[in-house]
């Protein structure tokens, strides 16, 4: 099947200067912190994806439907109510695991926190290590 076209594309925008842009101090400063946590674990650097998320690595990868995208290993977006973590990590299925994580939601392959300060950072550094083992 062919690559097909995806709405959300890497661009070529800094990535610090959005997280500069983030008027919120503390989700400024949680958006450096996933940042790093990110890098560390992929080794790989920051890149926009869109006008709003911020993707590590590249990947194609496939929908149940077949269709295959261009894509980030692993990514995040600072939105206004929330940040939404692009993961795909197989622990966010493990309710034990995840009862330790703290205030949290899920959906569709993503985990959305309220902040940092929220959450146990020792559980998202193993699901954000966990993202990259396929």
């Amino acid at each position: 099947m062919a690559l097909a076209k995806n709405k959300t594309m890497q661009t070529d925008e800094s990535v610090m200067a959005f997280i500069e842009s983030i008027e919120n101090e503390q989700k400024k400063q949680d958006s450096l912190t996933i940042l790093e946590l990110m890098k560390k674990a992929t080794g790989e650097e920051p890149k926009m994806w869109g006008a709003t998320m911020i993707g590590f690595g590249y990947e194609i990868i496939k929908s149940p439907s077949g269709r295959e995208v261009e894509w980030f290993k692993m990514g995040f977006a600072p939105r206004k109510a929330n940040f939404t973590l692009y993961l795909m990590s197989p622990l966010m299925k493990d309710p034990e695991r995840m009862a330790k994580f703290g205030k949290h939601k899920t959906g569709g392959g993503c985990l959305y926190i309220n902040k940092l300060s929220d959450v146990n950072r020792e559980v998202l550094e193993q699901l954000i290590n966990d993202c990259l083992k396929k």
